[in-house]
Parts: C-alpha cells; sequence; structure tokens
C-alpha cells in the first residue's frame, strides 16, 4: 500500500469517525500551488452553506482551501494533488458537466479533474454521492476552468 493511498484512506476514515461528533472536525488542508490556490480562493466563496440537507461545519485547523458539511459527513479539498491511481485511460464520469474520478478501492472519496484545481470531496454512506456532487458542480463550474 502506497503512503499516499494510506494518507487519503485515513483522512476518509478519519472524517467518517468524526461525523456526529461537536466541534470542528479535523481536516489536513492541502498545500497548492499559487495557481490552485487562487482558483480554490474563488471556490471556497461560492461553496454552498448546506449540502445533501448538511450544514457547513468549521473545520479544524481552519482553512481556505477545507470545507466541512454534517460533522465531517461530507468534506472538500481543494488543491490537492492529482490522483496518483488515476490512469490516463480511466472512463471518468461528468455529472452536470464536471469530471469525477473515483477509484473503485476508495467508494466514498471523489476528485474532480481537468479543471484549474483537483477538488477532492469525501462522503459518508449517510449521503448520495451522485447528490452531493451534482450540487458542488455549479461552484466548481463557476470557480475552476477546465484545462486543456
Amino acid at each position: 500500500m502506497s503512503h499516499r493511498f494510506a494518507r487519503w484512506a485515513g483522512c476518509a476514515c478519519a472524517l467518517l469517525a468524526l461525523a456526529g461528533c461537536g466541534g470542528p472536525v479535523r481536516v489536513d488542508p492541502p498545500t497548492p500551488d499559487p495557481a490552485a490556490a487562487a482558483a480554490c480562493g474563488t471556490l471556497a466563496g461560492r461553496l454552498p452553506a448546506t449540502l445533501d440537507g448538511a450544514e457547513r461545519v468549521e473545520s479544524d485547523p481552519a482553512s481556505p482551501y477545507v470545507a466541512v458539511w454534517g460533522a465531517g459527513e461530507i468534506a472538500l479539498r481543494c488543491g490537492v494533488p492529482r490522483p496518483v491511481n488515476m490512469a490516463p485511460t480511466d472512463q471518468v464520469p461528468v455529472l452536470d458537466g464536471v469530471a469525477w474520478f473515483s477509484a473503485p478501492s476508495l467508494p466514498t472519496l471523489f476528485t474532480s479533474v481537468g479543471r484549474a484545481a483537483y477538488v477532492e470531496v469525501t462522503i459518508s454512506r449517510a449521503h448520495t454521492p451522485e447528490s452531493v456532487l451534482m450540487e458542488l458542480a455549479a461552484p466548481v463550474k463557476a470557480a475552476l476552468p477546465q484545462t486543456g
């Protein structure tokens, strides 16, 4: 198991374990490059207060690159690296104009691809991924231009 896979899997498990706990939800913020950071800053201002019925909550540490809903049921990290397990030949589903990669080994982790920054979304089984990703499509499209 690669170190990166272990880190993503650990993050997903930690978020799911925190669902339902009070206070800020611990999510490690990414460190995007300057171009991605600017795009992520734009996205941060467009994210909804409620996502698939879950209210937005604080993250710890606070970061403009992280958004959390429902006490950790849904977590978004903007400016993450390209998914290492994504092959150039992978078919990536497109929902409302946004392509979302999901590795079969990580069924609750989705990463938008083909945009100015990669956006990673962890979704607990309490939510329907298609609903969450459809609700995120408009802010992602508005804030993150498509790349070549």
